[in-house]
């Protein structure tokens, strides 16, 4: 009975606390939010606005063995390598609802270069046995957006986005890229991505910092069974990191 009694004690203490902790916090928020300056108060109700983007990403390839890889006695193993690229876009938001926008971001990504490293078992004379292929890319890529608003607070809000992209490989057919012992990909792909970023609401532009992973539904591997650094893989899909800065009036 003692226990039953101490135990409701403290479970009403830890009720009382969590209300006077939640409480300071309201009355601390109310406080401070008396104190800021909004900047563009009605920014939200804006039909649509404009923007650009800059970022930073990180591309690869993720690969799919074909079957002739394990009869394949040339090549050991492949591994696929990373490498990074920028990109500058325009941006253009269209309001849906008070917190649902619809957002098109076309981009030129450039520096984006894929490469793959192959270990070879029989090595030709003039040949090493770890072999590095890299694929030149430069892509102009159409992303369609929604975005999901969090409530703002003061001149701060959260965001979420998803949606699907539509990317053109301009060095799908350059000469560099049509040599002998590279693999050639295809001009087009079709992906989806989604990620998260943070409005910083500033006098006269909104700062977005966002970070988004990007992945492709296609096969981009325009296989040749007849050369050996093609033949060994099946499917090819693009994969990407991307970190960027978005600035918006």
């Amino acid at each position: 009975m003692i226990e039953k009694i101490i135990a409701g004690l403290l479970k009403n203490s830890l009720q009382k606390q969590m209300l006077v902790i939640t409480g300071f916090l309201c009355i601390s928020l109310l406080s401070s939010a008396q104190h800021v300056e909004l900047n563009r108060p009605d920014h939200d109700n804006l039909p649509y606005y404009f923007g650009l983007s800059f970022a930073y990403n990180n591309s690869t390839l993720h690969p799919s063995k074909d079957p002739q890889f394990l009869a394949n006695d040339s090549v050991l193993r492949v591994e696929p390598g990373s490498s990074g690229g920028i990109s500058l876009g325009l941006l253009a938001t269209l309001r849906l609802t008070n917190r649902f926008q619809f957002r098109a971001n076309p981009q030129l990504i450039v520096g984006a270069s894929k490469f793959f490293t192959y270990y070879l078992k029989y090595p030709t004379v003039d040949e090493p046995a770890v072999v590095t292929k890299t694929l030149p890319t430069t892509i102009v890529s159409f992303p369609f957006q929604f975005k999901f608003n969090s409530d703002r607070i003061n001149n701060f809000r959260v965001y979420m986005m998803s949606g699907l992209k539509f990317d053109v490989d301009l060095a799908s057919n350059s000469a560099a890229r049509n040599a002998q012992d590279l693999i050639k990909l295809k001009k087009y792909d079709l992906g989806y991505e989604g990620g998260f970023g943070f409005n910083f609401f500033l006098p006269f532009v909104t700062v977005s910092p966002e970070i988004k992973v990007s992945n492709g539904f296609s096969n981009i591997h325009s296989r040749d069974p007849n050369l050996k650094f093609s033949s060994v893989l099946d499917k090819l899909q693009s994969r990407m990191f991307v970190f960027s800065i978005l600035l918006e009036e």
